[in-house]
């Protein structure tokens, strides 16, 4: 069985792979911060928090912060009501670094409003009313608060949490919810929960993702049939193709068609001089080959490839139409690596040991050749080191052979901070009928194929030969597992630490991911299959946890993130292709550790907004139960109304949010907390990415004064909204005055990363010295490049 055979495929009949609900009970484990992300170890010890300075959702600006607050409000109390109120209030404001703080502030779901003061267990609540009950005034603004504060039975019911399991502080004993905190979740068998998110999708067939590492952080998806499309940072996709040879490359619709466009590789040097290579099938007369081109960008556009520039590298005739390899890598050394398959059919029948084991032919092989400078003279030159260089027969270029059809290789980065294992080459390697395999490529060995299939003997009088001299597999698994390997990456990224150093990889047939992890002192190599988190492992705003079943490629971006591309329906011509970022949703890198400014990209080309369409499953949203309304209170059906009314949605003039959110949001029982909103009114023409910021505080909608207003500022409201960018922060009412509404705030200061303006720093609700000529405005927008149309 191979990559893309015929007769062999499976489908559920939504074409999403799901099988995995059958494997393990739901993880329970679901650490989440105030900005919706899992938490993380900071880079720098904390001082006043110091119950999570190991591992929370605080870096240390924001324990200054809490550190500063909390002397504020000691500020109004005597001695005695220092020594009996100290320690409670910096144990609440200390619990948004909670590792669980999303839970603690009720505020999983970025839609819903979030409290001022965690939720507390009633016994704990009941002692500390008893204590410091003049404390609740400092600690929240929200105005229920002030009104139940001298009823203890009222005020700790409001502060409950409908989830008890998280309320503070018997949270900090639940050893469900602490044991193994910070560490890449398992089931019972050991699979680890790993979470996904949707990056592109209605790809045809898309087999290789690069980056041209020219500090842009674009990214290239090549289809089978011939195109490659490119995408910026903000995942929109330009109109135009960046590569379009669809004439040229050999292919078909029939599902496992090996043949087509296999591969694609940028220069080292690309930000210099423009090259990059590609691997397709042709057919030249009656005769199918593979072919290995260099192209040039265009000079006139960067994200457009000069076809006129093509120079044919090499090309090696195909006996079958199977098993045509298709990788390209530049390898640590700087020289362009080629991997061929053994030519096709079965079991390598080509002569008397087969291609694979023949060094006198080019399949079957490890190439590696240098391109640099042929510009003039041969297009390529042997490197001197080259294993069989004086070898009589053996072609020259290669570097390693005893390969049946390698898909999919990487090279290793190396340990960000020791780089160990930098500049290993990870294939994997296609099996006959038995095992599928893990290699890695080194000089002048010999990788056993028709002799060996993993570690068992396939054709036994070779196998038996002494001289064959063969390296064995890292790793290898039978059919029952899967019965097409697609190489991966060892994760040398940034953003999700605990992944470093795991070599993540898949079966096409069977759709299974799986990880290996080195031990450095036997050097032996664990497995661990990866499930997809259920239960709310990953509910998260966009992270799924699925994807098609048929895993085509694995690819790096410029960062050195981890992607996967798989299929619903794995044909050149089914547009049924996504691309799926690989997420560790126990723990992420400390904020602004893994910050990169991406090259400004001058675009000619129109864009295409990215609309995720994979969603999270096996997530039931909360019951929808009807709020209570105390006896004490008078039953206001005039605000009821008024409050439904704003749930429905956001003013038509508001850009509806982008983000996917992980479930519904939740009703509030408690009486007195209002949904926060915020919209823009007032644009001439009616667009939906710029206005007077208008917000929605208890009740009522007014307007914002533009005192201290700033980009920052503008930022929260845009991502609010659902863009991504602030590209103005309008003053002066720019976009008319809100006459008749309240100014309920002024003095807005934001940091830019607060879920709403309620969050930043201001003057209180309502307070303000301003008029409405100074209402504030903002400009949002989803790219920050230079469009060209």
């Amino acid at each position: 069985f191979d990559y893309f055979s015929p007769g062999h495929l499976w489908l559920s009949p939504t074409g999403i792979l799901s099988f995995w609900f059958l494997w393990f009970t739901p993880v329970l484990l679901h650490p989440q911060c105030l900005d919706f992300k899992p938490p993380f170890r900071p880079l720098r010890e904390l001082e006043f928090c110091v119950m999570y300075k190991e591992f929370g959702c605080c870096d240390f600006q924001k324990d200054q912060e809490l550190m500063s607050k909390y002397y504020q409000i000691m500020d109004n109390f005597d001695y005695y009501g220092y020594a009996n109120c100290a320690g409670f209030v910096q144990e609440l404001l200390c619990q948004e670094c909670s590792p669980y703080a999303a839970h603690l502030y009720d505020a999983e779901d970025p839609s819903t409003p979030i409290r001022s003061i965690p939720g507390l267990c009633p016994d704990y609540c009941a002692h500390f009313w008893k204590k410091c009950n003049s404390t609740f005034p400092f600690l929240s603004d929200d105005p229920h608060i002030t009104k139940v504060q001298h009823d203890q039975t009222r005020l700790c019911r409001y502060l409950e949490l409908d989830d008890t399991d998280y309320c503070y502080p018997h949270i900090l004993s639940n050893q469900q919810l602490t044991q193994n905190l910070g560490r890449v979740q398992s089931d019972s068998d050991g699979c680890l929960q790993l979470c996904l998110e949707e990056v592109a999708n209605g790809l045809r067939n898309p087999l290789a993702m690069v980056h041209a590492n020219d500090g842009t952080h674009r990214f290239f998806v090549a289809e089978q049939v011939g195109l490659v499309w490119t995408y910026l940072p903000d995942r929109s996709k330009l109109e135009r193709p960046f590569l379009n040879i669809t004439k040229a490359v050999l292919t078909s619709s029939w599902e496992g068609d090996e043949r087509g466009f296999l591969g694609l590789i940028f220069h080292p040097m690309y930000k210099y001089n423009g090259k990059l290579y590609v691997y397709y099938s042709v057919e030249v007369g009656f005769d199918e080959r593979i072919r290995i081109s260099e192209f040039r960008v265009s000079s006139n556009d960067m994200n457009m490839v000069d076809h006129s520039s093509e120079r044919v590298i090499l090309e090696i005739d195909e006996p079958a139409s199977n098993h045509n390899g298709g990788q390209l890598l530049f390898g640590d050394d700087g020289y362009l690596y080629i991997f061929t398959g053994d030519g096709g059919m079965a079991g390598d029948p080509f002569g008397k040991y087969g291609n694979a084991q023949n060094k006198s032919a080019l399949l079957g092989k490890v190439l590696r050749i240098d391109v640099d400078d042929n510009n003039r003279g041969p297009l390529y030159r042997i490197p001197s080191d080259n294993p069989f260089i004086h070898e009589r027969g053996a072609r020259p270029e290669v570097y390693a052979y005893g390969v049946r059809n390698m898909w999919r290789c990487s090279v290793d980065r190396g340990d960000p901070r020791t780089k160990e294992g930098k500049g290993r080459i990870f294939c994997g390697d296609v099996g006959q009928n038995k095992f599928e395999e893990i290699d890695i490529i080194e000089k002048g060995r010999n990788y056993g194929w028709r002799a060996k299939e993993g570690f068992s003997c396939y054709d036994k009088k070779l196998c038996a030969n002494s001289s064959l001299d063969d390296v064995l597999p890292i790793y290898a698994y039978p059919h029952k597992m899967g019965k097409s390997v697609t190489g991966g990456y060892v994760y040398r990224g940034c953003e999700y630490p605990n992944l470093n150093g795991m070599y993540i990889f898949g079966d096409f047939m069977s759709g299974r991911l799986m990880s290996l992890k080195e031990d450095r002192y036997t050097g032996q190599w664990r497995y661990n299959e990866i499930c997809m988190g259920m239960g709310l492992t990953c509910a998260f705003p966009g992270l799924i946890n699925n994807y098609h079943q048929y895993i085509i490629s694995f690819a790096e971006d410029e960062a050195g993130e981890l992607y996967f591309m798989s299929t619903g329906i794995p044909s050149a011509t089914s547009p049924s292709g996504v691309v799926y970022k690989v997420v560790d949703p126990s723990r992420r890198a400390p904020p602004r550790q893994c910050h990169y400014d991406p090259v400004p990209v001058r675009v000619k080309s129109n864009l295409i907004k990215f609309i995720p369409q994979e969603t999270l499953i096996g997530v039931e949203p909360p019951s929808k139960t009807k709020p209570e309304v105390q006896p004490t209170d008078s039953y206001d059906w005039l605000q009821e109304l008024i409050d439904r009314l704003g749930e429905l949605g956001p003013d038509p003039t508001t850009a509806a949010p982008t983000t996917t959110t992980t479930r519904q949001p939740k009703n509030s029982r408690r009486k007195g907390r209002r949904r926060k909103a915020v919209r823009l009114v007032g644009d001439d023409q009616g667009r939906n990415d710029r206005g007077r910021v208008e917000i929605y505080i208890n009740g009522e909608w007014g307007t914002v004064c533009d005192d201290l207003w700033s980009t920052n500022n503008a930022a929260v409201v845009c991502r609010q909204l659902g863009f991504r960018h602030a590209l103005k922060a309008a003053k002066n009412s720019e976009f008319g005055e809100g006459k008749d509404l309240r100014i309920l705030l002024d003095d807005v200061q934001c940091e830019g990363t607060e879920s709403s303006l309620l969050d930043c720093k201001h003057a209180g609700v309502g307070v303000h010295n301003c008029a409405h000529y100074e209402d504030a405005g903002v400009i949002c927008g989803n790219s920050d490049y230079i469009v060209e149309v």
